[in-house]
């Protein structure tokens, strides 16, 4: 396998005239991501290598799912009667995710601040958010975990084809138009799962379990959140791919 010609040199070549292109609708983002990341890349070191950025924030959500797999092994930490994961756990995981995904966001910035902005940059960038899609579904599962009360393993298995598949369809749209549209689900998500991290130290992870409307729980807000992130990208798809085929 080794000397197979996984690229042919015409697409090779190919990657001299490709450039990135993404449109990025989400308010969040717009007005308060963008800004707060304008500002941070300023603090950077020039010297700062772009996939050094996105390497150091995939880190970080790999040490959280290696943090939560030795306090919550089985998934069973949040069920009534085990021992839950520590408070102190969950405050570190929640400021670590922000911060990954804060990394996430001002890796391009520095790479067009620095004039080092290449295809195979974008290539690992997106390589490695594809692993991580399964990383933080599998960490925020903790939270709720198996048990009596808890969320089947079948439903985190659900929810893990869900964001695969929004991640692909995503990419499998700019394959098509030349333009990535970004979701407004990730930005969204990865905000409020740093924000759950940190109110879950705080009230426990009993709250989840506790209705907030008749018997919907917490929990089944989540999950619908989630859902909701797919339903969004698969009408984008629809919209941008049909438009740009007219």
């Amino acid at each position: 396998m080794a000397g197979y010609e996984y690229v042919s040199p015409e697409q090779l070549a190919g990657f001299d005239k490709y450039k990135y292109s993404a449109v990025d609708t989400n308010p969040l983002s717009l007005y308060i991501m963008h800004p707060f990341w304008n500002t941070l890349v300023k603090a950077f070191p020039t010297w700062l290598a772009p996939n050094l950025i996105t390497f150091s924030g995939f880190l970080l959500v790999v040490f959280n799912f290696l943090l939560m797999t030795y306090f919550d092994p089985d998934f069973y930490a949040s069920a009534p009667g085990h021992k839950h994961v520590p408070d102190w756990v969950w405050i570190v995981v929640g400021i670590l995710n922000f911060m990954a995904y804060t990394l996430d966001g001002v890796d391009g910035k520095q790479a067009r601040r620095t004039n080092s902005s290449t295809p195979l940059g974008e290539l690992f960038d997106h390589g490695l958010d594809s692993w991580s899609c399964v990383y933080f579904v599998v960490t925020v599962y903790s939270i709720f975990g198996r048990g009596p009360t808890g969320v089947s393993v079948f439903v985190l298995y659900l929810l893990l084809w869900v964001v695969l598949f929004s991640f692909i369809l995503s990419h499998w749209e700019k394959y098509n138009t030349g333009i990535l549209f970004l979701p407004w689900g990730y930005d969204v998500s990865q905000v409020t799962i740093s924000f759950v991290y940190i109110v879950t130290a705080i009230v426990g992870v009993e709250a989840w379990y506790e209705p907030f409307l008749f018997n919907f729980l917490y929990r089944d807000l989540f999950t619908t959140m989630i859902i909701g992130k797919k339903l969004h990208v698969e009408a984008c798809f629809n919209h941008h791919f049909v438009f740009k085929s007219q």
